[in-house]
Order: C-alpha cells, then structure tokens, then sequence
C-alpha cells in the first residue's frame, strides 16, 4: 500500500512540551501579548472517537481515533492522519500546533490540525483498513472539509486511504469533494510532484543552507537518517546537486560508504526487498544511532521525533542538520547545538514543501485544472527559498537560532491575522 515507514520509538520527551518549549522562547522575544499568547497555546478543538470496526473473522473490534485543530485563524486547518499504535492525544496535539507553525512559515493559508487512530497497519487487512478509515471519515464528517479542514497521508497512511477517505467523505455529501484531502492518488485528483515534494524542500533548505553557509554542496558529505519516502528524496536530489550521501539508515540499521553511496541503486534494492535495506552491499553495516554522529557536513534526520536528544548530541559534529522529520530534536539538546555552533534548519521550515504541494493539489482540485510538474516543482522551490530567506534574515535581526527565528516568523504571521480577525 505504499506506507509511509515508521522508525523505532526512542528517548521519548513529551512531544507538546517540545514544540510549547520553543513557542515560549520565540513568544518572549518578539513581546507577544498575552491574549494573543493564551490563544496561540491551546488547541482551537479536539476530538475523540471510538470506531467499532468488523474485523475479518467477523469479530468487532473498537478503535480510539483523534482530530486535533490547532488553529484555523489563516484559514481551514491541515495536517496528516497517523496509523499507528504509538499515536496520543499528546503526540497529535503537537503535530497539529507543528502544522500551524508550518504553513505560516512558507506563507500558505492553512491553519494546523493532525489526525490519528491507534492500530497497527501492517497487521491488519486491505478490508479492515478500508473500513476503518471509513468510519472515521464518518464520524469525523462535520469537522472535515475543503473549506474546514483537510486532512492528508502520513505515517502509516497512504494514497490509497486518502482515496477511501475522499470517496467515503464524498457519499456522504452526495457529490465527489476532491478537495477534502491531499496525497490522493493522481487519478483521483491528486498532484503531480506530491510524492517527492517533503524530500525535495529538505533538498531546497540543505542547498539554501550551504550556500549561506559557503560549504560547496560538490564538496560536501551527507548523512540521512530514515530511508523512507522523505529520506530517499531527499537523498537523491541532494546526490543530484553535486553532495556525497556516505550514510542511509532504516529499520534494518545504518550503512555507511565513505566513498559515497549510489542513491539511486540504494533505493532500488530497498523497494525490491520488501521496503528494506537489510542486506544492502553497496555499504558496510554501522550501528543504527551511529548516523547521528558520523563526521559529515550535513546531517538530515527523516524518521521520528526525538531522536537528537541530551544523551547523544554532545557527539554530534555535522556543521548543518536539515530536519526532514517532525521534532527530531529533544528542546533540552537546542541548547548544546547552539553551544556546539551547529546550524539547523528546522522541521517547520525544512520540511514544510510537503504541505506547501499539498496546497497545491487543494488549488488543483479547486480549479478543477492540473499544473504538470515542472510548474509545481518551480513553484514549490520558489516558497520554499523564499521562506528560508525570511528566517535567516529574522535569524540575524533577532540574533537566534534558525529555529527560533522560524517560530517567530509564524508566530507573527498568525498574530497579526488574529488581531485583524479578533477574538470575542
């Protein structure tokens, strides 16, 4: 079913004090009111649900399934639908809030939400996952919308459930909604340059990064934590701008060439070897956390979160890390990579060319006309160089982190919409 793959759970912080961490630090130095903070911290709305789904031995079995809209002061709120047994309320909340954070830094009119249902996909039928994700859709029908909120693929999701949820979402308004979810597939109204899209603005940042940074991408070395689709692209477009990948890693664990690893091949026998890199030659076999502190130039982390904490970032030497993943970094570690001199481009910002396609696929669907993918590559590259501008430039007038200077930038962003826009 094309899964997005999910990565081991590791030192796990509690994800919202994480993201909440940073929104404080930003909030404090831009002077961010206290009405406009109050409203910015807590989710706009939360749902729960239990869906009771027939199994194929004709058993029924209950599942717990979440909405979390953060915020939908920009406008109808986005953000992906997770499969998997590690998913909370907690977690969802700060995926949502991530996505808020997300859209308003490259400039795109989406508030943030996030979805999730507690099961394990990969033990479960084509028929039970069909049917699940139509009783969500079901029971989550008056909070999802094209004006309201549009929901998309994300780990342990895949096209094909979009497509059920679209198709389900549609029954129920009595006429085919295309533009009620992205990541559809292609024939369904989905959009050219999707798949590649979260792989390709990771590519954009690292180069924006290095060029700022005067490392010369023909002379650099990369190490991408995460195999899967994020990691892959961006892998392979980063080989395709002159850098060297010397170190891949997924659930099989790490493999490191000095030399160089041939992307393109690596991903070959991954996909002909169920989705995994066990047994790859092309490498030699290191331990799987060693990724995070090979000597590189760059380190891209794109499998979970909290991966870079406080027991493993003293080791850390890469001079750049490009956050492909959603909070791969505990907030107690920013400190030391501050300290260390490390520059990081952030997951709002480095990651955000997936939601910003998505709103590409959403305008597509609207207009009811396709673009073909050179046109959403350009346009994609373009936000995304221009949303790294706008950090880095907010990054030297405030004198902080790229991070920080991220969050300031949508902070601002969705506080002066607020204020346009008023409470009660």
């Amino acid at each position: 079913m094309g899964f997005i793959e999910p990565a081991p759970i590791r030192d796990h912080a509690n994800p919202f004090e994480s993201m909440m961490d940073r929104f404080n630090v930003a909030a404090e130095i831009m002077g961010l009111d206290e009405e406009v903070y109050n409203v910015l911290k807590s989710p706009a709305k939360q749902v729960t649900v239990s869906l009771p789904v027939t199994m194929d031995n004709g058993s029924i079995k209950v599942f717990e399934g979440h909405r979390v809209i953060h915020s939908n002061i920009l406008g109808p709120s986005k953000g992906g639908i997770r499969y998997d047994m590690a998913v909370n309320i907690d977690e969802v909340k700060a995926l949502a809030a991530w996505m808020t954070w997300k859209c308003a830094v490259v400039d795109i009119p989406y508030g943030g939400a996030k979805g999730g249902i507690k099961c394990d996909p990969r033990n479960m039928s084509r028929g039970e996952l069909e049917r699940l994700t139509r009783a969500y859709t079901s029971a989550m029908a008056e909070i999802f919308g094209p004006d309201r909120d549009i929901p998309a693929p994300d780990m342990g999701t895949s096209q094909e459930v979009m497509a059920w949820l679209m198709d389900e979402y549609s029954k129920l308004a009595g006429t085919t909604v295309q533009a009620v979810v992205t990541g559809k597939p292609l024939v369904l109204g989905g959009s050219l340059g999707r798949t590649e899209a979260t792989g390709r603005g990771v590519m954009i940042s690292a180069i924006v990064a290095m060029e700022k940074m005067k490392i010369n991408p023909y002379h650099a070395t990369v190490a991408v934590q995460g195999f899967g689709n994020v990691g892959s692209w961006a892998a392979k477009l980063l080989a395709e701008r002159g850098c060297t990948i010397v170190a891949v890693s997924d659930l099989s664990g790490a493999y490191y060439n000095e030399k160089g690893i041939n992307i393109d091949e690596a991903i070959a026998y991954r996909d002909g070897n169920n989705g995994s890199m066990d047994g790859y030659k092309g490498a030699e076999k290191i331990g799987s956390d060693d990724i995070l502190t090979l000597e590189v130039d760059v380190l891209v982390p794109a499998a979970k979160e909290d991966v870079i904490t406080t027991a493993n970032v003293n080791d850390i030497r890469a001079k750049l890390i490009v956050e492909g993943a959603n909070g791969p970094t505990v907030a107690d570690a920013d400190q030391v990579i501050n300290e260390k001199g490390i520059t990081v481009a952030p997951d709002i910002l480095a990651n955000a060319g997936g939601v910003t396609v998505s709103y590409f696929e959403w305008v597509q669907n609207r207009l009811g006309y396709k673009w073909n993918r050179e046109r959403v590559n350009r346009r994609s590259d373009r936000i995304m160089k221009e949303a790294f501008d706008r950090v880095w430039e907010t990054a030297q007038t405030y004198k902080v982190p790229l991070r920080i200077a991220a969050y300031i930038v949508a902070i601002k962003k969705v506080s002066e919409t607020y204020r346009y826009r008023g409470g009660f």
